[in-house]
């Protein structure tokens, strides 16, 4: 019998990360040495899971995604979760998902209402600046 689990170096993964901005699917599984296959079905499986596409419909892996994988992938092989069982945890935990580190900070909508008016007016004034008099 082999002894699955894997040991993760989340510093040498993370640096590896720095060199570029997104990852394709054989990328990320050659990174942490699992099957293509085993993304897509974690993917299926964990809903804070959810890679972007491009538009021939590659997944495109962000550094967050890779990072929620890593830990994925640490809680079912090193600390030995079930699929469920990690799934709760990471629901308990409410790590962000790839979509809420999209967001750079939380404006509350009045606010951002009037920042919207403020380059909207910005915008304007720039073009009639340019604009041919006639």
């Amino acid at each position: 019998m082999t002894d699955k689990r894997h040991p993760l170096h989340k510093s040498s993964v993370l640096s590896q990360l720095e060199t570029k901005p997104f990852f394709k699917i054989g990328e990320v599984a050659q990174l942490l040495g699992v099957k293509p296959h085993v993304l897509r079905f974690w993917e299926s499986e964990f809903p804070s899971l959810r890679p972007k596409k491009n538009p021939s419909g590659q997944r495109i892996y962000a550094k967050a995604d890779i990072e929620a994988i890593v830990e994925i992938q640490n809680l079912l092989y090193n600390e030995r979760y079930t699929i469920s069982g990690a799934r709760q945890l990471l629901s308990r935990q409410q790590l962000p998902t790839p979509r809420d580190t999209d967001e750079v900070h939380a404006v509350p909508p009045t606010q951002a209402l009037a920042d919207l008016k403020a380059h909207v007016h910005e915008l304007l004034a720039l073009l009639e600046e340019h604009m041919p008099t006639t």
